[in-house]
Order: structure tokens, then C-alpha cells, then sequence
């Protein structure tokens, strides 16, 4: 939706107001919000996002209103290693670090992950999901976003919001339905146009739901920062990146992974797969079985076969660090890979009707096929 806005000049311009927000403006007036979230990822925009965010949120006198929350992936994201002495940190806890250097108190972090159903819930990885459905994530099917982190998120705040039912006086139990009106949020996301067409095309400020007990708005107030800008902005506050962006940890140049999410994404660039690949060849592996069996290659364009056995060749990117992911918490998400493996899928994969190389068995201690 767009409305005509007078400026004090008198002339006329043309700026969009999203239909259905709170604030009936162009951007975000924190005041009119409940609860405000920044979303953190451990990226370097995060720590961007969550400066701006702390900024407007102190101008506006709601900083005592800003919570925190990182949706683990558990052993899919990049994990802390130590190097020649000296620790950096996971995505998940630079995440935290971010939180509480940008000023939010550490009780109002969430963290939390996807668990599975039933009386003895445990943690449910990415990975597990994908060897259970059959299909890896695609531009267009980004289930690993909708499950595994917006999801997450709403089943987190839900007792933060029903908190605010009461303290707010919207309710008179934190188990009602009905409102006198919704519970307000705000969440902030560190998305930026330079990062891709999509999120060029995405609106700064916008509404994606509302009902009768939640209305949630979000805002990207990085939206329009430049790569270089926000390289600046680290440079700027003195607070550390993460490592993965380095050519090794504490490097400090920016010469390895251009994105910091998962260490395998669907879409990421090639070179950043490659870093994968090599950084965390076990994990490379595990990804590869996984298309073996079901038939689904870890991208349209390229098989993780295929991106493993680039890895290796001349010319690849230097990893600079190699993991080699003998945790109890990979261990555990191989286990559950392989038991999701051995049941049929609950959905054939499209490449699997097609013609196709049929793609090597893989164990996880060795790769015999991408020689």
C-alpha cells in the first residue's frame, strides 16, 4: 500500500506505508510496540542491526522493552574452535555477545532450537528434518526459515507475551484468547538489499501477522547499509566478527566465508559451499549420504559430491581450519540422520523422478565418490 505524504516544503513524494503495521508510517515508531525482539544470528549485520535497533530504542525511551533471540541450529551452524591457542566463539555465542554488549540484560536472550514432540522432547536438527522429508530447501521452500527459526521464535515468546497480557492489562489471566487488544511486537531483522534480489524486494517495515492475541510487525532498519558500511561499523565499535569470515580464526582480513549462517546453506555462494566443504569435511559428508539416499542434490545447480570434490582440487579456496566435528552433539544428529534414512521419505523428491548420475553411497568416515 502507498499513500501521498505532504513534506514541509509543500512538494509531494510518494512513500510506502504498509498496509496493517502498527506505526501508520514509513518506518517503525518502537513507542507503539509491547515487545521488541531483535533477531540475532551471530553475523556481522546482526551487530548492526542490534546497534540501530538499541539506538532508535533509547531515543524513543522503550529500551527496557528490547529482548534478544538467536534460533540455534544446533550442529548445523558454525561451532567455536580453538586456534593456535585461543577460542572463538560459536555463532550461538557471539550471538549472546552481541546481545549484552549492545546493552540488553542477559535474562531478556532467548535461545532456543526446534525440539521433537512428545513427553521427553529433544533438540530436532536441520539436517534430521531434511533426511526425514526427502528434500532439501529450495529458494521457493525455505522450510528450514519457517521451521527452525520463525517458529521457534513464536513458541519461545509465548510466555513473554503472556506475561504482557496481564502486566499490560490487555487480560485479565495469561491463558486468555481474548484482548482488549493484541499484544504488540516488533522484530528486527538484520536483512540488507545488498545481500540479494529478494531482500532488495523486501519492504524495510511490514506486517506478516495479527490476530487476536499477537500483532507482529518487523523491521530491517540495515536495510539500505552497504557491505563496506557495515565492515566499517565493526571496525567503528571494536566488536569482534566471526571467525568464519577470515581466511583462518584471527586472521582478521575477511577472506573466508562471505555469510556467516549455516556452515551448509542451500544459498550460500559456491565459494562459501567450498569453505564449507573443506572446513567441516565430516559434516560435508553427512550431507552427501544424505543425497545419496534420497535421491535430492544439497542444491539444484550442484550435488555436495560435487562441491567436496572441488574443495579438494587446486585452485579451492584454503579452508585455513578444518573441524573435525568429534562432538556428542554431532554424533547425536548423525545418529538421528541415519535413523530418518532408514524409514521412507514423507517426500519423493522431484530430482528423483528425473534422469539422473546415480550418486555414491557415502559412509561417514570416508568419501569414496569424489575422487
Amino acid at each position: 500500500m502507498s499513500t501521498q505524504l505532504e513534506l514541509d516544503t509543500g512538494a509531494t513524494t510518494t512513500l510506502l506505508v504498509p498496509e496493517g503495521t502498527v506505526t501508520r508510517d514509513a518506518l517503525p515508531n518502537l513507542a507503539d510496540y509491547d515487545l521488541i525482539v531483535g533477531n540475532l544470528s551471530g553475523g556481522k549485520d546482526s551487530w548492526l542491526m542490534q546497534s540501530l535497533l538499541m539506538n532508535a530504542a533509547r531515543e524513543a525511551g522503550v529500551e527496557d522493552r528490547v529482548w534478544t533471540f538467536h534460533a540455534t541450529l544446533g550442529p548445523m551452524e558454525w561451532p567455536g574452535v580453538t586456534y593456535e591457542g585461543q577460542y572463538y566463539p560459536s555463532v550461538s555465542e557471539l550471538a549472546a555477545q552481541q546481545s549484552l554488549a549492545s546493552g540488553v540484560p542477559a535474562e531478556r536472550h532467548i535461545e532456543a532450537t526446534k525440539m521433537t514432540l512428545g513427553d521427553n522432547p529433544q533438540p530436532y536438527d536441520l539436517l534430521t528434518y531434511i533426511a526425514a522429508y526427502g528434500r532439501f530447501p529450495r529458494l521457493g521452500t525455505r522450510f528450514c526459515t519457517k521451521g527452525f527459526k520463525e517458529q521457534v521464535e513464536e513458541a519461545a515468546f509465548t510466555p513473554v507475551i503472556n506475561d504482557l497480557k496481564v502486566s499490560l492489562g490487555l487480560a485479565s489471566k495469561p491463558t486468555a484468547i481474548k484482548l482488549t487488544r493484541p499484544v504488540r511486537r516488533l522484530k528486527s531483522l538484520g536483512l540488507r538489499s545488498d545481500e540479494s534480489r529478494d531482500r532488495a524486494k523486501r519492504p524495510a517495515y511490514q506486517n506478516p501477522m495479527v490476530n487476536g492475541v499477537r500483532h507482529l510487525d518487523e523491521w530491517c532498519p540495515a536495510k539500505d547499509w552497504k557491505t563496506h558500511e557495515v565492515w566499517e561499523h565493526h571496525e567503528t565499535t571494536g566488536f569482534p566478527w566471526h571467525w568464519t569470515y577470515d581466511s583462518h580464526p584471527g586472521a582478521k582480513d575477511r577472506r573466508g566465508t562471505s555469510r556467516c549462517s549455516c556452515s551448509e546453506c542451500v544459498l550460500a555462494s559456491r565459494r562459501d559451499n567450498l569453505l564449507g566443504a573443506a572446513r567441516r569435511p565430516r559434516l560435508a559428508q553427512l550431507i552427501a549420504h544424505v543425497e545419496t539416499v534420497r535421491g535430492d542434490t544439497f542444491r539444484p545447480d550442484i550435488s555436495m559430491h560435487q562441491l567436496i570434490a572441488l574443495s579438494r582440487k587446486p585452485g579451492a579456496p584454503d579452508p585455513g581450519v578444518v573441524i573435525t566435528d568429534e562432538t556428542p552433539e554431532f554424533e547425536a544428529m548423525e545418529r538421528s540422520v541415519m535413523d530418518a534414512l532408514s524409514l521412507p521419505p514423507r517426500k519423493e523428491p522431484d530430482l528423483a523422478a528425473r534422469h539422473r548420475t546415480v550418486l555414491p553411497l557415502l559412509t561417514t568416515d570416508s568419501c569414496n565418490g569424489c575422487a
